[in-house]
């Protein structure tokens, strides 16, 4: 199940909800990334996430179709924020259940490091130097984001 949403999400019921949902399962993995409250050496006071409505979900229910293709899963729940969020918002989740720990774990790193270079969301960063001067700026993927998506397409190959 995929959602998009700018409220927070229930980090202990979305876990309650997919061992619910995969009651057959041994393993569980969840992933929760926050914002952090600091960027290429300067620090982020808030970050506004936009993201193109239907592409973004079309994109993300492919990425967990790729993860179910790749591994043996029970269930799959990615949920990303967008709009404003502060240093420590919680701005993503991903649930992975499966019968073993392994393919639990390969799958929830495959769909966050695909996700962070695929999905279309676009990050603007609100920051403040150290004199107190406050700037935007956009956020590009960075390229260990982009060589751990290549790592894994050169599986396919």
């Amino acid at each position: 199940m995929i959602s998009i949403q700018n409220k927070d999400f229930d980090f202990p019921l979305e876990y309650q909800q997919l061992r619910e949902r995969s009651l057959q399962s041994g393993a569980i993995v969840m992933f929760v990334g926050l914002v952090r409250d600091f960027s290429e050496n300067t620090p982020v006071s808030s970050m506004t996430l936009e993201h193109y409505p239907g592409m973004t979900e079309n994109v993300l229910n492919d990425i967990a179709e790729q993860a179910r293709i790749r591994w043996p899963l029970d269930g799959i729940r990615i949920i990303h924020r967008v709009g404003e969020l502060h240093a420590t918002d919680q701005i993503v989740l991903v649930g992975v259940s499966s019968a073993h720990r392994i393919a639990a774990y390969e799958a929830s790193q495959f769909i966050m490091d695909i996700l962070k270079t695929e999905a279309p969301f676009w990050k603007k960063e609100s920051t403040q130097d150290g004199q107190g001067t406050a700037g935007e700026r956009w956020v590009d993927a960075k390229t260990s984001d982009s060589q751990q998506a290549a790592d894994w397409h050169e599986l396919d190959e």
